[in-house]
């Protein structure tokens, strides 16, 4: 059995520039997720997460998504999601119907109050993204980030069935 200290020998640490580089995407991605949920709190009451479960909702057939679904989609177990669901209940935005094919599945549907809060938010959550990130890189930069990022999830989406993955937790 190994130790402690002779799998900390056998590590393949960080170069410096790895480490500078992964500090950066660290401090970035904590800082824009800041941002963006204080845009979003500011505005219309509900955190980041909250926000990206009624645009996927927005942009599904019919308003609607079966709940195993909108929890993949957004890469979350389905606990947070059943909680998140509630507290978007509460306030009007969304509704719960069942399955009529599955009697344990349900779907989130997006409301009319719902989807007046997203018209009135989106324009402002737009601007904050804006000028938290593409405003600061150039088209060049933007592409490159766009094609690093499919890479870097790309690798990290497990294939296998059976993966241990969020929503089927």
């Amino acid at each position: 059995m190994n130790t402690a200290s002779e799998s900390a020998a056998d590590s393949r640490w960080l170069t410096a520039e790895e480490q500078r580089v992964w500090r950066s995407y660290l401090h970035a991605t904590t800082l824009l997720e800041d941002h963006l949920d204080r845009q979003l709190q500011r505005d219309a009451g509900m955190p980041h997460i909250y926000y990206g479960l009624l645009v996927q909702l927005a942009e599904a057939p019919r308003r609607r998504l079966r709940m195993t679904e909108l929890a993949m989609n957004a890469k979350i177990t389905r606990s947070r999601l059943s909680h998140a669901i509630a507290r978007l209940e509460k306030n009007g935005w969304v509704r719960r119907e069942d399955c009529p094919s599955d009697k344990r599945g349900q779907f989130a549907v997006l409301t009319e109050q719902g989807t007046e809060v997203l018209r009135r938010t989106a324009p402002g959550h737009v601007a904050a993204v804006r000028q938290a990130l593409f405003e600061r890189l150039s088209p060049e930069q933007q592409k490159t980030l766009g094609e690093i990022m499919q890479i870097v999830a790309e690798g990290l989406q497990p294939d296998e069935a059976g993966a241990d993955l969020p929503w089927l937790r």
